[in-house]
């Protein structure tokens, strides 16, 4: 794509950055087969291409984004399916990231786009303040018909019948392994997964633990910035980023870290692009160590020696997160370790789409989010899985609100088949063999 940016423009790395990602641009609209937002819309703004030429034209001429812009661009979920099928490796997610950074500081949102933002941004990222949150949702669910806007109706389902207590397991502190030690890792205890779903953190440290690693919690670290780094608020991302940057940092400078462990796929996308958020920053050079040994569980599990699993007699049905396949290219990695577990494990149809759920998108987007959830109930279900398994929060609470299949992440499976647990979501669901 010719791009006419000027030398002055160039000289902001996020323009120069912009211009790279559209120059390998060739317009041959493979992305729109795999767009989600496109898939159900039908229309070529809401295709990775449209929002390409927006992005273009809202850059170089350095316009005021206009509202039509705005809607299209809010509409994506970046989900990066666009990425993964691109043939001229278009870094989509850069640019759409540049593009939120540039919306947020100079487009006016209405009262109401604003205040819904401002107060994601204050809640989700804080445990405490989410608990509370979900605690007052919960009560008012009964209330949500009455709501007039989708997006407020849509925050008052998100609460959980059940909110778990607190686990001290979160804290910061060092587990130690329960035979020779082969790593020392810390784990991302993450924000909104402390106040949704305490069991994941809970097995990740029991299985880490029984294959041989001491699992650090990092004083000091918390939300990985992803929240508010896709509204654009890239001033409050990066603080947030920094923190964790710092705190890992002091592990590793201390008694040394083989990897900083990531068991919510949305946060490692993010935290492995640590390096090119802060590559014009004094943290550069700390925050590309960050990356280079930031992990998915189920990337370091590949390296420790699960053990080989009887049958199980279960029918797994592997949801595979966006944000792992696509932003991570991880995408047989959780099906092996599962079936080396024992488990049966199927995939829906059209696996590559999103489920709706990215970030806080099925709070913003409710009403796009929920067809994009009932295709892939849909898809799941075909399957007649006895439970789904996926390795994101955000898409186990996205499915398992349109399914009465047991939604668990992959690491709870692998608890329970390695002498943890069974996970609480399974409830009545058969003991292993």
């Amino acid at each position: 794509m010719q791009t006419n940016f000027t030398e002055e423009q160039l000289k902001d790395p996020g323009i120069e950055r912009a211009n790279e990602i559209l120059r390998a641009c060739v317009h041959c609209g493979f992305c729109t087969a795999t767009c989600p937002t496109y898939q159900v819309l039908g229309d070529e703004l809401d295709s990775p291409r449209g929002r390409i030429y927006q992005i273009k034209d809202m850059l170089e001429n350095e316009r005021v984004p206009d509202a039509k812009t705005v809607k299209h661009v809010d509409r994506c979920l970046s989900c990066l399916a666009c990425m993964t099928t691109c043939p001229s490796g278009v870094h989509y997610m850069h640019l759409v990231d540049h593009a939120r950074d540039y919306i947020e500081k100079n487009y006016k949102r209405p009262f109401s786009d604003r205040a819904l933002r401002w107060i994601l941004a204050r809640i989700l990222p804080y445990p405490g303040r989410f608990r509370l949150a979900l605690l007052g949702a919960k009560i008012g669910r009964s209330f949500a018909f009455l709501m007039p806007d989708a997006r407020l109706k849509a925050m008052l389902e998100m609460a959980p019948k059940h909110i778990p207590p607190v686990s001290r397991n979160d804290d910061p502190q060092t587990f130690q392994a329960e035979q020779p030690r082969r790593k020392r890792v810390a784990l991302m205890t993450g924000c909104a997964q402390r106040a949704l779903n305490t069991d994941i953190n809970d097995a990740t440290i029991r299985l880490l633990k029984r294959l041989g690693c001491d699992v650090v919690i990092p004083k000091g670290q918390g939300c990985c910035g992803a929240l508010t780094h896709h509204m654009g608020k890239t001033d409050e991302s990066h603080a947030t980023a920094a923190k964790n940057i710092r705190a890992w940092v002091a592990e590793m400078d201390g008694d040394g870290l083989d990897a900083i462990v990531i068991n919510t796929s949305g946060c490692g996308t993010t935290v492995k692009d640590y390096g090119h958020m802060f590559r014009n920053d004094s943290l550069a050079a700390d925050a590309a160590r960050v990356s280079d040994i930031a992990m998915d569980v189920s990337e370091v599990l590949m390296q420790l020696d699960l053990p080989e699993g009887a049958d199980k007699g279960m029918t797994v049905a592997y949801h595979a997160a966006c944000s792992l396949q696509h932003g991570q290219k991880i995408k047989t990695h959780p099906k092996d370790l599962l079936k080396k577990a024992g488990f049966t494990v199927v995939e829906p149809a059209d696996s590559h789409l999103c489920c709706g759920s990215a970030g806080t998108y099925n709070l913003m987007q409710p009403e796009i989010s929920k067809q994009l959830k009932d295709r892939k109930v849909r898809t799941l279900e075909a399957k007649d899985p006895d439970v789904i398994a996926a390795g994101n929060i955000g898409c186990m609470m996205q499915i398992g609100s349109g399914t009465g299949v047991p939604v668990v992440h992959t690491v709870e499976l692998l608890d329970w088949a390695t002498g943890g647990p069974q996970p609480p979501a399974l409830g009545g669901a058969p003991i292993l063999r």
